[in-house]
C-alpha cells in the first residue's frame, strides 16, 4: 500500500502489542475480541521478533500491551517484557482478572518481580460490570503504578458515578473516564457543549483543565484530592499534513505488532513498512496544556 513519508513524535510512536492469546471477556465496547476468534498464525517468537525491531527503531518509544488479556499467560508477558530494555515505558492494560489457572497471588507477586519493569498498569472496572472482577483489594497490592481505566458506554449510569470514585479513594488510584472511541471524530474530539459525559463529571466533580494533541486529549477532574481524567482519542492513529516545504507525511501515533507478529502503522489494518520506518522524521510532540491546571 502506498503510503508518504512517515514522521512521528521524538522517542518515537507508541507501540502497542496484541497479546497471542485470548481472554474471556465478552465486553461490548471491545473491537480487539473478533481478532481473537481463530488463534492459528498466532506467534510468541515473532512477536518478539517484532519488538526488538521496533526497539532498533526508536529506543525510547512506549510500549503497551493489550489483547485478549496480557495476564492470561504470564509465562509468554514475561517473555515478551524481557525483549524489552529499560529504555522504554512499558504499560499493561488489564481486567487484573478472575482466572482459573492463576491464582491472584501468582499476578501479584509477577507486579512484584516486574515492579522496575511496568510503568503503569491500567485496570479495567467498569461503571457496569461485563466480567468477573477479582476483589478491590488485591488492586491496592499490585506492586508497580496503577490506573483504572473506565469506559462510560452509552446509557452509563451517570448517578452511580460519586460512588464509582469512593470505590477507590481508599486505594488512592486514579481514574481515566474514556469515550467510546469508536464514536469520536475529528469534528466531536474537542467539542464540550453536547458531551454528555463531560456535563456529567463537570457537574460532579471539581474540573481543573485540559491537555491534548491533534489524535486525543484528557479533560482533567478533582475529587476529594483523587486525579480524574476523561479521556477520548480517534479511532485511528495516522494524521496526514502537508508541511511548509510541500511535503506530506503520514503522521503516526500508535503502532501496532499484532497477534502473529505483523507490524502496523495504524489500528484500520494497515501495515507498516518497516523499512520506511527507519527513516522517520521526528517533531516534537505536540500534546500541551490547552486551559486550566494538568499538573497533578
Amino acid at each position: 500500500m502506498d503510503h508518504h513519508p512517515y514522521k512521528t513524535r521524538e522517542g518515537g510512536a507508541t507501540v502497542t502489542v496484541f497479546v497471542p492469546y485470548d481472554c474471556q471477556n465478552h465486553c461490548p465496547f471491545c473491537i480487539n475480541k473478533q481478532e481473537y476468534a481463530d488463534c492459528s498464525g498466532f506467534s510468541l517468537a515473532k512477536i518478539i521478533d517484532s519488538i526488538r525491531t521496533m526497539d532498533a527503531i526508536t529506543p525510547r518509544c512506549d510500549f503497551v500491551f493489550t489483547g485478549g488479556e496480557p495476564l492470561a499467560n504470564l509465562d509468554a508477558l514475561q517473555q515478551m517484557l524481557d525483549a524489552i530494555p529499560a529504555t522504554h515505558k512499558v504499560y499493561i492494560n488489564t481486567t487484573f482478572p478472575v482466572q482459573q489457572h492463576t491464582s491472584p497471588e501468582e499476578m501479584i507477586a509477577f507486579t512484584e518481580r516486574n515492579r522496575d519493569k511496568i510503568t503503569c498498569m491500567n485496570i479495567s472496572r467498569h461503571l457496569q460490570k461485563y466480567v468477573e472482577e477479582g476483589p478491590d483489594e488485591l488492586l491496592g497490592r499490585i506492586a508497580c503504578p496503577t490506573r483504572i481505566n473506565c469506559v462510560l458506554y452509552r446509557n452509563y449510569p451517570a448517578h452511580k458515578l460519586v460512588d464509582y470514585v469512593e470505590r477507590f479513594l481508599p486505594y488512592g488510584i486514579p481514574i481515566q473516564f474514556r469515550y467510546d472511541y469508536t464514536a469520536t471524530t475529528p469534528e466531536n474530539l474537542y467539542e464540550e457543549e453536547n458531551d454528555k459525559i463531560l456535563q456529567d463529571l463537570r457537574r460532579l466533580f471539581t474540573y481543573k483543565g485540559l491537555d491534548g494533541c491533534r489524535m486525543r486529549n484528557g479533560f482533567h477532574f478533582q475529587y476529594k484530592g483523587l486525579h480524574m481524567t476523561y479521556h477520548k482519542t480517534l479511532p485511528y492513529s495516522t494524521i496526514v499534513e502537508t508541511d511548509e516545504n510541500g511535503v506530506t507525511y503520514d503522521i503516526l501515533y500508535d503502532i501496532l505488532i499484532k497477534q502473529n507478529g505483523d507490524i502496523h502503522s495504524d489500528w484500520t489494518g494497515v501495515k507498516m513498512d518497516v523499512e520506511g520506518y527507519r527513516h522517520v522524521v521526528f517533531e516534537p510532540y505536540d500534546l500541551h496544556v490547552i486551559n486550566g491546571n494538568v499538573d497533578f
